[in-house]
């Protein structure tokens, strides 16, 4: 037998040191050759290694969410026999880079199978049944002690089978309030003292730590204006009734986008990004839309290029890509980093007003509210109208508020007369 020690590899860029963020084995386990072990973290980059050997794990390195260098022993595996050209096989064997936001599931211990023995004594440790609050209602209507019964459950949990076995063996005896034509009085509620302890590592730590520093480095002061979007919405409906089949179906947002990209041009100061330790401001003439966009990973923000090349069916195609790529788990780093303007939008979850944080470095981010019906006065009659809101937020020392109101307000005058986002093509 020997012993092959797996070290935390150089993933570039002069990472010194790697976040773990799970691990895909145990000690005991048997690896194959080129089975994936762990995954680490850098910055955004989440890096998959593989085994160069097969054996039987001995010991891990390290611990789910713990900061480890490069270098530092990773995991050791017994192998069956000293491999000849495992030094040189580990010398070219690379890491897989995954998509950026592969994130580790929260920490779960897993739990032997219970016996009856332990699920008693779980059962009856705090003296009281652990059991859902429909099984206790209906165990109160049975008539039956559910303290009384033994459980099976996972933890020693009461299950329906468990009660319906100790009903047919020892009958049942409902309460007088139960039966037919009677009052009934509510049976006992269930109390909790259950907590769940869940680590914040991988994705969900870099996203902790951004919006900290964003908050923390960053004077934001928000600026919420209303748009009626009925014209918008009524053309939104044409556009699609025409060309979805060709060119697909556009959402409100492409549309958002294309007014943001013709209002930068009168106020660049928004498109732009501040390194507050150099002390240097750079206004950028391509416009790099990040998109919040909700994953079962997290919040990511893929970016959408060169906005200002693109029409919005080109936008909204760009824009479906990489929404899905970030979903799936396959979006590069390249593809959720350079923005220089930000759109958050929680869609029809919108709410009235947000305070979205800035994506830092950046200086601007346009929130997006929900869409809803309202009764305006127009030319003094009271009609039904669309409204949204936009709230959005702005680093005051790069930006005035005078002109994030006035660049808001070219957004909206562009957003309330949607002919205009075409008749520019320049």
């Amino acid at each position: 037998m020997a012993e092959h020690v797996i070290k935390v590899p150089d993933v570039g860029e002069g990472i010194a040191e790697v976040e773990l963020v799970v691990w895909h084995v145990q000690p005991g386990d048997t690896v194959k050759e080129d089975q994936a072990v762990a995954d680490v973290m850098t910055d955004k980059a989440s890096v998959e290694i593989p085994s160069p050997v097969a054996g039987r794990v001995l010991a891990l390195g390290g611990q789910v969410g713990e900061m480890m260098a490069v270098g530092a022993a990773l995991i050791r595996i017994e192998t069956a026999a000293e491999p000849a050209a495992a030094p040189a096989r580990a010398a070219t064997q690379a890491p897989r880079q995954s998509a950026p936001l592969r994130t580790a599931a929260p920490v779960v211990t897993q739990a032997a199978p219970a016996t009856p023995a332990a699920t008693a004594a779980a059962s009856t440790a705090t003296g009281r049944a652990i059991a859902s609050p429909a099984l206790r209602r209906r165990a109160w209507e049975l008539g039956v002690d559910l303290d009384k019964v033994p459980a099976t459950g996972t933890a020693g949990r009461t299950t329906k089978a468990d009660l319906d076995a100790f009903v047919a063996a020892h009958g049942s005896t409902p309460p007088a309030t139960a039966r037919a034509g009677e009052h009934r009085t509510e049976p006992p509620r269930a109390q909790r003292d259950d907590e769940e302890v869940i680590p914040v590592i991988g994705l969900r730590r870099r996203i902790a730590l951004q919006m900290q520093e964003s908050k923390r480095r960053i004077p934001h002061f928000s600026y919420v204006e209303e748009v009626d979007v009925t014209e918008l919405e009524a053309m939104r409906a044409a556009l699609n009734q025409q060309w979805a089949a060709e060119r697909g179906k556009l959402t409100l947002l492409p549309l958002l986008m294309r007014a943001v990209v013709l209002a930068v041009r009168d106020f660049g100061q928004v498109n732009a990004r501040f390194d507050d330790e150099k002390g240097l401001i750079t206004r950028h003439g391509a416009v790099h839309i990040g998109v919040a966009t909700d994953t079962r990973h997290g919040l990511l923000v893929p970016v959408v290029r060169h906005c200002e090349a693109r029409n919005v069916w080109d936008t909204a195609a760009e824009l479906a890509r990489l929404a899905e790529a970030a979903r799936a788990g396959r979006a590069t780093r390249a593809e959720l980093s350079g923005s220089t303007i930000t759109i958050s939008s929680l869609g029809a979850l919108g709410g009235i007003v947000s305070t979205p944080v800035i994506n830092r470095p950046e200086v601007a981010i346009v929130g997006v509210n929900r869409i809803v019906q309202r009764p305006m006065l127009r030319d003094g009659l009271v009609v039904a109208r669309q409204v949204m809101n936009l709230s959005s937020s702005f680093d005051h020392r790069v930006v005035d508020g005078i002109d994030a109101a006035r660049f808001i307000q070219a957004v909206r005058q562009r957003l309330e007369a949607p002919g205009l986002l075409f008749a520019d093509a320049g």
